[in-house]
């Protein structure tokens, strides 16, 4: 079926049906679903040639992606971007993947949106006074960011948790279990997520006279490996830590490892949280002991990404909106009470 076929049955203009395909504002919600409906019952779907032609639009959506021997795609960026692609295939949006030097990436936005390849793009990971995002700001291409800078004196669109609370409530069931001397395994600190769970944990110790001590906090690419590494050397000190909170569940693997190596217990030696990704194939419930998480989907967060995107594309979302996301905490059975 073809676009005036597909009109001709609708009794509606080209135009009109071109338009509501395309997420055009002026078309009202009833008649953009009454088409949408129509296309995917009949198998229609827009020429992508057709489409740019008459909108001006490719239907796509840009990640510069940065690649060297220094950089790794994790696991965590796996799981965003299945979220983002099952939003994307389902309204039609492609992504496109422009790979570039890890310690050069304007230049590949300014070729994409010079090049008017993608339609909108999305920053992550990003970090105090992102490069990347300053420049975006100013090429006129929609765009977002999945989590937050610091140290712009303009607004930007964005979508984050609030690591800073998450982290708090963490260290402060701890606090208030009995444990004085706490630990902090966290991603890199050179991003601002891992900077304010960092900040989170120290304002609930301040809150009770404790202090999180710099032996006590390890900023690490986030790998089973790095967690078990880590842990080591915390509970091998002098006075180890009685409670460890952990960036990822993923580290969290490697803290539960080092614990056993060690000969020592969870929840009887060590008390123990992580963040929980809600990856499908790691749960914290699963773990030897249960395990106690500040939980929040990271695959919700890459489809809402793509849906604020194709909004920014149509038009039906304008400005520099912030969207933070509550994060639960889940008690289980590896904290307690601070032995001894």
């Amino acid at each position: 079926m073809n676009l005036k076929q597909l009109s001709h049955m609708l009794s509606l203009s080209q135009t009109t049906v071109s338009r509501a395909l395309n997420g055009y504002p002026e078309v009202s919600e009833e008649t953009r679903r009454r088409v949408m409906d129509a296309a995917k019952r009949h198998g229609y779907r827009p020429n992508p040639s057709a489409r740019r032609l008459a909108t001006g639009k490719s239907g796509m959506i840009g990640y510069v992606l940065p690649t060297g021997t220094a950089v790794d795609i994790d696991p965590h960026f796996v799981e965003f971007l299945s979220g983002l692609g099952d939003y994307a295939r389902s309204h039609d949006l492609d992504l496109v993947l422009s790979p570039a030097d890890a310690d050069d990436q304007e230049t590949t936005y300014r070729r994409i949106v010079a090049n008017r390849q993608v339609d909108a793009v999305y920053i992550s990971s990003p970090r105090p006074a992102d490069r990347r995002l300053a420049l975006v700001n100013t090429l006129g291409i929609p765009f977002i960011v999945h989590g937050r800078s610091e140290g712009f004196d303009f607004d930007y669109p964005y979508l984050d948790i609030d690591n800073e609370g998450a982290f708090h409530e963490a260290a402060r069931l701890l606090v208030q279990l009995g444990h004085k001397r706490l630990a902090l395994i966290n991603g890199d600190d050179r991003e601002t997520f891992a900077i304010h769970r960092e900040r989170g944990m120290r304002r609930a110790l301040a809150a009770s006279g404790l202090t999180l001590g710099e032996r006590h906090v390890c900023s690490l690419t986030m790998t089973e490996e790095n967690g078990y590494r880590a842990a080591r050397r915390l509970l091998q000190e002098s006075e180890p830590p009685t409670a460890i909170v952990c960036s990822s569940l993923i580290m969290a693997l490697g803290v539960v490892r080092a614990v056993r190596d060690l000969g020592l217990t969870i929840p009887g030696d060590l008390s123990l949280v992580a963040h929980d990704d809600v990856f499908p194939w790691l749960r914290p419930e699963n773990f030897p002991v249960p395990l106690s998480t500040t939980r929040s989907s990271i695959r919700l967060a890459g489809a809402r990404i793509a849906e604020r995107l194709a909004a920014r594309i149509s038009g039906l979302e304008e400005g520099a909106r912030g969207e933070v996301w509550p994060v639960d905490l889940v008690v289980r059975g590896s904290v307690a009470g601070a032995p001894g």
